[in-house]
């Protein structure tokens, strides 16, 4: 196997001339080579990782919101005022350099949901789509979970709002 990898023969290369060979190689290394090519650098800014992971960690099954209560009422209110909508990234952190990034996650999880389980998930999930979307090698996803979505409490203060104490 090493000696097709080392060899410069033009024949013995798969490659056509629309794909440079990096693109062909499997693995991190020949994605990271397209970030830093001969013919120029891909730079990926910190909020298009932050968005990438947020969407990836929301779409994992037990995940109810991303980011702590302050957090979440802020983008509420945020989401009301402006059209700007959703704020994905909501909730997450990241680091990034020119070949990895690093994500922090906090996250409430629903009530009933095997809190290991759903975070080996959703760092699976992120870790997935950043590598997939971006080219980065993510070298970890660090996960927060700060609270437990029980719908029942929800449900309790709608009643309250709707019916009135006292008649």
């Amino acid at each position: 196997m090493s000696e097709s990898l080392t060899s410069s023969s033009p024949m013995s290369s798969p490659t056509s001339p629309s794909r440079p060979p990096s693109a062909m190689s499997p693995g991190k290394s020949g994605v990271e080579k397209d970030l830093v090519t001969s013919q120029g650098k891909t730079t990926i800014a910190d909020p298009v990782v932050s968005k990438i992971a947020g969407i990836a960690a929301r779409e994992v099954s037990g995940v109810h919101a991303l980011g702590g209560g302050a957090a979440r009422a802020v983008g509420a209110l945020r989401e009301r005022i402006s059209a700007v909508g959703k704020d994905h990234s909501q909730g997450v952190s990241v680091e990034v350099g020119e070949r990895q990034a690093a994500v922090d996650i906090q996250l409430t999880a629903e009530y009933g949901v095997a809190i290991q389980d759903l975070a080996a998930s959703v760092r699976r999930n992120v870790i997935s789509s950043i590598e997939r979307m971006t080219g980065l090698e993510v070298s970890e996803v660090n996960i927060e979970v700060l609270d437990v979505y029980l719908e029942a409490e929800d449900s309790d203060d709608q009643d309250e709002d709707k019916s009135p104490r006292v008649q």
